[in-house]
Order: structure tokens, then C-alpha cells, then sequence
């Protein structure tokens, strides 16, 4: 079974590691899901796959200067979400015409 998620993540950035950090965690991110804003994605797991990239993202922030949030969204995309402006979100589950 799939879990829709939202990740949004804030590092700090005033130093090098900070932003060494800030990367990894895109790039985890990136790994996982499809970025819907700098620092916001939504990502569609089973249940193994969350806690290990939960565990990953936590593995990598530091939780005394960072913040990381994981959202567990319920129900169909259109009923919980309002988009306005620039949306480039790509429905996967959707067939694919080529």
C-alpha cells in the first residue's frame, strides 16, 4: 500500500555545513519524490520505504538548527490539495502514452 506524503525541510544555511546538510537532504529528497517547491516534496512510499528515508533525512539534519516535517496525506490529491500559480506536478500513477 502507498503512503502520499509532503517532506518540507528548513537548514540552516549560514555555514558551510549547513549547506553541505541543505543538499543532502534535497538530494534525498529528490531521490524519493517530485520537488513542488524549493523545499517541499511529495512522495508516494510503502511503509518500509518511509521509515528508512525518514531515518535517512533525520541521519542528516541536525535537529538543533534544522527543521524537517513529514506530512501524511490522505485521500485523493484533488481533496486535499489547492494549487494556484506554477504546478509542475506529474501524476505517475497515471498510464504513460509515449
Amino acid at each position: 500500500m502507498r503512503i502520499d506524503i509532503l517532506v518540507s525541510y528548513d537548514v540552516n544555511t549560514l555555514d558551510s555545513a549547513g549547506r553541505k546538510r541543505l543538499r543532502q537532504v534535497a538530494k534525498a529528497c529528490e531521490g524519493r519524490g517530485q520537488r513542488v517547491q524549493f523545499s517541499v516534496f511529495e512522495c508516494s512510499l510503502n511503509e518500509m520505504e518511509l521509515e528508512r528515508f525518514r531515518r535517512k533525512l533525520i541521519g542528516i539534519i541536525h535537529q538543533e538548527e534544522d527543521s524537517l516535517r513529514i506530512y501524511r496525506l490522505h485521500g485523493d490529491r484533488r481533496g486535499y490539495l489547492e494549487s494556484y500559480g506554477r504546478d509542475k506536478y506529474q501524476d505517475f500513477s497515471d498510464p504513460l502514452i509515449v
